[in-house]
């Protein structure tokens, strides 16, 4: 039986846990590290996880998934050094940190850098993942088949972990904030708040899979339900008045600036 040992039982490490739980066949042996005593009781209570400190959660696991914040990875990985079992899968995913600066500390790991979003919760994330220079392809398959049991993996070169960051990684919050937006605005043209939300949803999940399952590229489908000189013409046109594309690309821009500055860091 796989045995994974969890370090970290934030929203992320709660999410890979459901998801590995939920879809790994026979069931895994996890073990969760966690330094708030009320969290660890709280996943253990409703997962059935064992808790265990760091260095005792990684002994004897065959993967382990590494789910701190970045700040705290450093000190962490020095922790478990000695105990983590040569070969065994580390799967790091805190933002910004190299998968280099991993293998400094455990060179005899398969080590991989992943990037999942938000939508784990639901196994609807999407997480990019890059091979460290020591990992094998067999450890890295594996990886991709652990991550894939909360959603979507795309395999990139750890030259655009950055970039997938940007795009993946904060991608949620940008569709949030649009949300917020069309919601303020459907309340501003008289809709109750309820009604606004129901309408910004519903439409909101409609377009994304009509554009998934469609396979017409974004512009297409704009198009498509813009009939010059009509309602959603003058709506495109205010959003293109003020930038509204290039505000985006920057936004990625600068999220992808902000995760090399904290891999530099």
């Amino acid at each position: 039986m796989t045995r994974i040992a969890v370090l970290g039982g934030g929203v992320m490490g709660e999410a890979l846990i459901v998801g590995l739980k939920r879809r790994l066949t026979p069931a895994p042996t996890i073990v969760v590290a966690e330094k708030r005593v009320e969290r660890a009781a709280e996943l253990a209570d409703r997962f059935g996880v064992q808790v265990a400190a760091p260095a005792a959660a990684v002994v004897g696991a065959d993967v382990v998934i590494i789910a701190v914040k970045p700040q705290d990875i450093r000190s962490l990985v020095q922790e478990i050094a000695s105990d983590v079992a040569d070969g065994a899968l580390v799967i790091s995913i805190a933002a910004g940190i190299t998968t280099l600066s991993i293998e400094e500390v455990l060179p005899r790991a398969n080590v991989v850098r992943a990037m999942p979003n938000y939508p784990a919760r639901l196994e609807l994330s999407v997480t990019g993942i890059s091979a460290g220079a020591n990992c094998d392809g067999a450890a890295l398959a594996h990886a991709e088949q652990l991550l894939a049991s909360v959603g979507t993996v795309i395999s990139v070169p750890e030259t655009l972990q950055d970039a997938i960051t940007a795009v993946s990684g904060s991608g949620p919050a940008y569709v949030f904030l649009l949300a917020e937006a069309m919601m303020a605005g459907a309340q501003a043209v008289g809709l109750s708040a309820a009604d606004a939300r129901n309408a910004v949803v519903h439409t909101l999940l409609g377009a994304a899979h009509l554009l998934d399952v469609s396979g017409e590229e974004p512009a297409v489908l704009r198009a498509m339900v813009t009939s010059p000189g009509g309602t959603t013409a003058a709506a495109i046109a205010v959003l293109q008045e003020n930038e509204i594309l290039d505000s985006f690309i920057a936004a990625i821009v600068a999220a992808r600036d902000r995760s090399r500055e904290l891999s530099a860091s």
